[in-house]
């Protein structure tokens, strides 16, 4: 009798642990991910406090990406390819929407996750998604580079779309409708997913948008306050990437087969200020960020047939074997594979202003041509050699349009066959405001007609032999 109760008491318990086994197998799908989910959280917790940030080393260095959207029908190009150079690092999709909360019924943000998170989900990208409600697109950013992210997992690096007169087009659409026609044609059930992804705003410039914004062309963004927004990201020690010519980029055709394309996929790199001659060095820390960028796209599944070619600037009297080998050395040390391709450039250096007869940096400060420039050479002498090569020049007014037209079409003639993207070396915005046109101007006369580029500083050092 005893050991007829005993089983009696064990059965009902055998009989519970059989059934709680099993209503993973007869609850529906929502209900297993939401099982599924309470498991991973614990763990997911546990994992992100270990990365403490007093224990960050230089070897543990990801690309950790805040790229901000300003319309998503625009940037469809823009957002699959940076999906690919964060590699596995950190991905957030960041977007400000203007407005007061403290004047609104209620949080205008709320109800636009869903089509930003079917719009993840379209492009089978691997992000986050963070909104904002601010009073200034500037003021937003700076919300998101604060608080996105957790612990250790935080944004090293913010990318903006390059500031321009071209006008967006809608890339959203086309890539619904290509999509809409690979799924299976038997179920019509999956045209119904589509309308989410057009619940976003209507392209300035387009029939459909009735306002023209507060610059003019339906934007909110002026050029002042888009420059101060690269000044804020330096100062809190984000690297920039600022990406131009984007809205045509189509990462299928870009990599498709060699056997089907007949061609090689190239990425040039130009690690050079090339708004500075004198400074041509390949080792400051914003040329070895870009390098490293251009390596770690390099080393993403798609891109890994890709060739890296790199462009030796290099003037008449200096040795060009030399200074290929000392550069060809340094990537061997840092195990990058790439051409190396020298560059004469004598006759662009000769339009620089430095070359036609300019004052040097202390006869600057000795014989400033009027009050602002002596406050600048001031400023020129007291700021380290780093800084110097990295910083926009001073006397950016004396960098003629003729000098960036020749620089850009130095760039151009390189391009045989042209590369499916550059990367190209962004210099500091000026400590001085009232430089931000000229500063703009200029990035723009750099780059033009160039296609998918990157103008990328770097502040962080993130490559190292020592270890």
């Amino acid at each position: 009798m005893a050991g007829g109760g005993a089983s009696a008491a064990i059965a009902p318990a055998v009989s519970g642990s059989v059934e709680t086994q099993q209503v993973p197998c007869r609850v529906d799908r929502d209900g297993v991910e939401w099982i599924h989910a309470a498991k991973i959280q614990p763990v997911v917790r546990k994992y992100l406090l270990m990365l403490d940030v007093r224990k960050d080393h230089i070897k543990f260095w990801r690309p950790q990406v805040l790229l901000m959207v300003s319309n998503p029908r625009s940037s469809v190009g823009l957002i699959t390819f940076i999906n690919d150079i964060k590699k596995s690092g950190l991905y957030v999709l960041g977007h400000v929407q203007l407005g007061d909360l403290s004047t609104l019924p209620s949080d205008p943000l709320q109800a636009q996750y869903d089509s930003w998170l079917s719009l993840v989900d379209h492009l089978n990208i691997k992000a986050f998604v963070n909104l904002t409600l601010a009073d200034s697109v500037r003021h937003g950013v700076q919300h998101l580079l604060f608080i996105s992210g957790l612990g250790g997992m935080r944004p090293n690096t913010l990318v903006l779309g390059f500031y321009d007169d071209c006008l967006p087009k809608d890339k959203l659409i086309e890539s619904s409708l290509s999509a809409t026609e690979s799924t299976d044609p038997f179920n019509p059930s999956r045209d119904f997913e589509q309308p989410a992804l057009y619940r976003f705003a209507y392209l300035r410039g387009s029939s459909d948008r009735r306002d023209y914004g507060e610059f003019g062309d339906a934007k909110v963004l002026g050029p002042q306050e888009y420059v101060s927004i690269i000044s804020d990201a330096v100062k809190m020690l984000k690297n920039v990437v600022l990406a131009r010519y984007f809205n045509d980029f189509d990462r299928a055709q870009v990599l498709l087969p060699s056997s089907l394309a007949k061609r090689v996929v190239y990425v040039d790199v130009w690690p050079v200020n090339l708004l500075r001659p004198d400074s041509c060095s390949y080792v400051d820390t914003c040329s070895l960020f870009l390098l490293q960028l251009a390596c770690i796209l390099n080393m993403v599944k798609a891109w890994r047939k890709a060739t890296l070619r790199l462009f030796l600037c290099v003037e008449e009297g200096r040795s060009v074997k030399g200074s290929q080998a000392k550069l060809g050395q340094l990537l061997k040390d840092l195990r990058i594979k790439a051409e190396v391709h020298p560059v004469p450039w004598d006759q662009v250096v000769a339009l620089h202003w430095q070359r036609q007869g300019g004052l040097g940096k202390n006869q600057r400060s000795q014989s400033p041509d009027s009050a602002t420039d002596e406050v600048e050479a001031r400023a020129i002498e007291e700021e380290s050699e780093d800084d110097y090569v990295n910083s926009f020049p001073s006397n950016a007014t004396r960098v003629s349009d003729d000098y960036l037209a020749a620089v850009n079409k130095l760039i151009l003639d390189q391009a045989s066959p042209p590369p499916a993207v550059r990367f190209l070396y962004l210099p500091r915005p000026p400590a001085d405001t009232r430089r931000y046109a000229t500063y703009l101007h200029q990035l723009d006369l750099l780059t033009q007609d160039l296609g998918p580029t990157l103008l990328i500083h770097g502040v962080t050092p993130v490559i190292t032999t020592d270890l």
